[in-house]
């Protein structure tokens, strides 16, 4: 078969890897494998090159995408979705591997409902795409956000400071979650939960009342935040998201930390140094392993399904389960670990 291989979306660690484990799993069933540069945006514009195993097989330590990667949505206009479709058959493709987030995998949802013989693999720092317990990238942005706490605790006891740290996620908090816990941080805010600004700042002063004079808080930069009279987010994507970094959700939270309390406050954001680097252990081997059975979906013949981690089995779900909804932090879990940043 001729397969072409596509990332879209915000790199991450582990598309290389599973890149990688698409082209030799594809070498076992005597595939040609076709690489899509820069996701949906080299489709429109036949953007492609070899993948064989001298391109690939040194990639497993690579942060980043080999592919490169857009966020192009070629649903934005109906001639681009032409083109999309009329491409695959021009590059004589028999089925297209996916790997991304919610919008990539939305879009390839919708090519699969057309018609169009399409797996999806699940790639997102965010990890909170349904129907797969995990998602490659979670655990690698997780280590680099844990590592630059405890860091922070380092200078904030140093100067009797309170450190905020932004990390990224829009929609779900999960890697605020994981970092702040693994972080040790003495509060957490997440989109999921509403802000409680005043029981966090009371927390604060409890902590300098009973001798520690420092703090940690870790916001994830999807935190609802108040906008004046008359403000509006400008939409600035394909995808119809808003601009998270005009939000300004960390510069915010330090302002009214320090209004509130007194404690000299300083803001540290990670943006886009969670995204790269090699790749954790744990994300390379899941990576490996979702896009070997990406591969056995394509040969099987189930086409508008996804590459799933249940458990500890790597299975095939409907791509139209795992997009249709996001998957956020339960409320329950949240509560469940409050109790380590509530003391």
């Amino acid at each position: 078969m001729r397969i072409g291989v596509l990332t879209g979306g915000g790199d991450c660690p582990g598309l290389n890897p599973a890149i990688r484990a698409i082209v030799m799993r594809g070498m076992d069933h005597g595939d040609e494998l076709v690489g899509i540069r820069r996701g949906w945006a080299g489709l429109i514009d036949i953007d492609v090159c070899e993948l064989n195993l001298a391109v690939v097989e040194d990639l497993v330590r690579q942060g980043g995408t080999y592919l490169e990667s857009s966020r192009t949505n070629p649903f934005k206009q109906e001639e681009d979705v032409h083109k999309t479709i009329s491409h695959l058959q021009t590059l004589g493709l028999d089925a297209l591997i996916a790997l991304g987030g919610e919008d990539t995998l939305g879009v390839a949802n919708k090519l699969a409902q057309m018609g169009v013989s399409v797996v999806g693999v699940p790639k997102t720092m965010d990890n909170d795409l349904c129907e797969t317990d995990y998602t490659f990238g979670f655990d690698s942005a997780c280590q680099v956000g844990v590592e630059a706490a405890d860091r922070l605790h380092d200078t904030a006891r140093s100067h009797r400071r309170v450190m905020v740290l932004e990390v990224m996620g829009r929609h779900a908090g999960w890697v605020a979650l994981e970092t702040g816990v693994g972080g040790g941080a003495d509060w957490i805010l997440i989109p999921e939960v509403p802000m409680g600004l005043e029981e966090m700042c009371d927390h604060l002063c409890q902590l300098r009342d009973r001798g520690k004079h420092y703090g940690l808080v870790v916001v994830s930069e999807g935190v609802e935040v108040p906008r004046g009279e008359g403000e509006e987010e400008v939409l600035v994507d394909s995808f119809g998201h808003v601009s998270l970094r005009a939000r300004g959700v960390g510069d915010f939270i330090t302002q009214e930390i320090e209004t509130r309390t007194g404690f000299e406050t300083r803001l540290s954001v990670l943006g886009h140094i969670i995204r790269g680097g090699a790749p954790s252990a744990f994300d390379r081997m899941l990576a490996t392993r979702l896009g070997i059975k990406a591969v056995e979906l394509v040969h099987e013949g189930k086409f508008g399904m996804m590459a799933s981690l249940k458990g500890n089995e790597i299975v095939g779900v409907p791509l139209e389960a795992a997009v249709t909804r996001l998957k956020v932090v339960p409320q329950e879990l949240y509560l469940e670990v409050k109790t380590l940043f509530n003391k």
